[in-house]
């Protein structure tokens, strides 16, 4: 079984062009946890997640504490929103480097690149580079389990 067969095709994704705003209105709309961001050809070029929007929010004391366990809520920060220029910024200035898998990839190495570079989600291209799915975690390891269900049946 290939990546292709258990991805998502109907893939959100964000112009280089577009700022942290519109951004996190795609997030928010889309109810997604990873934005890939795209060239004109519709090639990924970075992966914008949901931290990486998040950590604009964050007080810089929680990179100091090991222990938040006395915290149990940040008061008002927590209803404030960046700096206008912050929000106007280009989403290239908050990308991070892509790591992407050919949709005819088999499914253990995609899952493999998924726990190397620490990814719940992965941005599937076609035999040209243009973004055409994205799978996670879950629809790779579903897809794995199922066919141990198929196996098994066979078996019977």
């Amino acid at each position: 079984m290939k990546i292709g067969d258990c991805m998502k095709r109907n893939v959100f994704s964000i112009p280089a062009e577009e700022t942290v705003a519109e951004a996190a209105r795609v997030f928010v709309d889309h109810h997604i946890g990873v934005l890939p961001v795209v060239n004109n050809g519709q090639k990924p070029i970075g992966i914008l997640r949901l931290s990486d929007l998040l950590a604009l929010e964050l007080p810089d004391f929680v990179n100091l504490i090991a222990d938040l366990d006395f915290v149990h809520d940040f008061g008002a920060v927590e209803t404030t929103r960046p700096a206008p220029e912050l929000l106007a910024r280009p989403v290239t200035s908050l990308m991070q480097p892509v790591t992407t898998v050919g949709e005819d990839s088999g499914l253990l190495r995609a899952y493999s690149l998924m726990i190397k570079d620490d990814l719940h989600d992965i941005p599937v291209t076609d035999s040209n580079g243009v973004l055409v799915g994205i799978a996670s975690r879950v629809d790779v390891a579903t897809a794995v389990l199922s066919y141990w269900q198929e196996q098994a049946g066979a078996d019977r």
